[in-house]
């Protein structure tokens, strides 16, 4: 199996604690469109405004649908759908019409059929589709027509494409022109259109991507993002960064080996707007988060540098979580990569380090979260590594998290501070703890927060919490560990186990105990 083809940025260290936040990358990059949707930006978005160079409405003073402007508040569905489901007939009825004055009935029937489309946050698709709308717009986009044509017919696609998942895959007849017409033949603002409309299409799923990339999506979509007009690169990265998302790595791979677009990446994340670059990192963190490839390429050409140089500058909460995630992509590479990259004293390690900082202080619950996965990622690397986390400004603030932060940022400073504790290994060899980094964890008041994680219903936080203490246990001088664990109720958190149904926890926990809270801990006590 192609190197590609691994889960894995680097192998997880053999320890009680383990790097399982690196394990999680490849998942992470698969479920981050989820979090684009949901959040900060959509995998499939409704088209209102038209692209840049296009003319609509040819002055009439009907000109695009803006979201504050012409939508539907409190008009019927109903009305719209009948209206809708009217329009494709019209359109139909211009389409075979041969008579004076027929293309621009065709681009009056498209025009009136795209508006209701775009007037409402939920489109009249379905309405559309059971018209026959698909046929009649795919029949639009025959080679030939004109400009004002193709545009129209490729906005309807692109707000169908919007739509739910049967009606996103409606479009498959659709998708061999629309490909054609992001050659480099077509009109900028025609190529866009449909552009918009095949990254509509990738956001769907897995299914539909590969349909895309069998077809011959991927190289004109990268062309389209080479040059500098930022409208049409923007679109095209976005669709790109769609279309690549895995879960397989090739369409990644493939992407960064297209000649110019190494050259572009790099381009547009030192000197573009803030929009571009956002879609430029977002192209970025799936290449890094699917392929050891393009990992690699774009770890040798800097690329880490001009995430920094962003991370350091912005404070656009859209261009940092990208610029952040593919920072953690990149610095969480295999182990050579990291350790070739992670020079301690270097620029570019300071620098990391600084904007981590940066994230950790910020306020955005989600840039903690990210940076505290980064750092787990460097934490897991060598001595080197742990030591400059250790004596950097990130500790005192990854203890203060520990303690204050919501659960997710929470669990993922564990992580760090876990790491932190240990040695890296070979093979399945017991690690071995650093305990200077212990001590001084655990007298910075950490421990309480490690139990807590024991106590949530959240397994994996649970087994970080149970790793931490095993490390409190065996590691601490002078056998204070079970006394420190107990003083935080630690004992009590670990007998909830007892019976619990997940077996690897309910044995930690129960041999945690067994061990170190026996009868010989009990006469000692007594005995005090």
């Amino acid at each position: 199996m192609a190197d590609d083809a691994s889960p894995l940025r680097r192998d997880p260290i053999k320890s009680s604690v383990g790097n399982v936040a690196a394990q999680r990358r490849r998942r992470q990059a698969v479920a981050v469109g989820k979090e684009r949707r949901e959040s900060l930006v959509r995998a499939k978005r409704l088209c209102r405004i038209g692209v840049s160079g296009s003319a609509d409405g040819d002055g009439d003073g009907e000109g695009d649908v803006s979201p504050g402007n012409d939508m539907v508040v409190d008009e019927e569905q109903s009305v719209l759908e009948a209206q809708t489901s009217s329009a494709v007939e019209e359109l139909k009825a211009a389409v075979t019409y041969q008579g004076k004055g027929a293309m621009q009935k065709r681009v009056s029937a498209l025009r009136e059929l795209r508006r209701l489309l775009s007037r409402s946050e939920f489109p009249p698709v379905e309405a559309a589709l059971d018209a026959g709308a698909i046929p009649i717009l795919v029949q639009c986009l025959s080679f030939g027509s004109p400009d004002e044509q193709l545009l129209e017919a490729a906005w309807c696609l692109t707000n169908i494409a919007a739509g739910k998942p049967d009606e996103t895959k409606a479009l498959l007849p659709a998708l061999p022109m629309l490909i054609a017409h992001i050659g480099e033949k077509s009109s900028l603002p025609v190529a866009e259109q449909c552009a918009w409309a095949l990254g509509n299409v990738a956001g769907e799923g897995e299914e539909l991507r590969n349909t895309l990339l069998s077809q011959g999506a991927l190289l004109p979509l990268a062309r389209m993002m080479l040059p500098n007009k930022g409208s049409t690169v923007r679109t095209a990265a976005w669709a790109l960064s769609n279309l690549i998302k895995g879960p397989d790595s090739r369409a990644a791979t493939d992407l960064i080996k297209i000649d110019g677009v190494l050259d572009a990446i790099f381009r547009h994340l030192k000197r573009a707007d803030e929009e571009l670059a956002t879609e430029i990192a977002w192209v970025v963190v799936y290449l890094s988060a699917l392929s050891n490839f393009a990992t690699n390429v774009l770890v040798k050409n800097d690329v880490v540098q001009l995430l920094v140089e962003r991370l350091a500058t912005s404070s656009s909460l859209q261009l940092l979580i990208p610029v952040l995630r593919g920072l953690g992509n990149l610095v969480a590479g295999d182990t050579n990569t990291t350790h070739t990259l992670l020079l301690p004293g270097s620029e570019v390690t300071d620098g990391v380090v600084k904007v981590l900082v940066k994230c950790l202080k910020s306020e955005h619950r989600v840039l903690k979260k990210e940076a505290a996965w980064v750092l787990s990622n460097i934490a897991a690397g060598s001595v080197e590594h742990k030591r400059l986390i250790y004596s950097s400004e990130a500790l005192p603030w990854l203890l203060r998290l520990l303690s204050s932060a919501p659960f997710d940022v929470r669990k993922e400073v564990a992580y760090v501070l876990g790491n932190l504790c240990v040695g890296p290994t070979e093979g399945d060899a017991r690690p071995y703890l650093i305990q200077e980094h212990l001590v001084s964890l655990v007298g910075g008041g950490c421990l309480s927060g490690f139990i807590d994680l024991v106590r949530s219903a959240d397994i994996e936080a649970a087994r970080v919490g149970l790793q931490f203490i095993e490390l409190v246990l065996r590691g601490m001088p002078n056998g204070e560990g079970p006394k420190l664990v107990e003083r935080e109720d630690g004992i009590e958190a670990m007998e909830r186990f007892q019976f619990h149904e997940n077996e690897d926890l309910r044995n930690m926990a129960n041999g945690l105990v067994d061990k170190y809270f026996g009868e010989d801990y009990v006469d000692d006590e007594v005995a005090g």
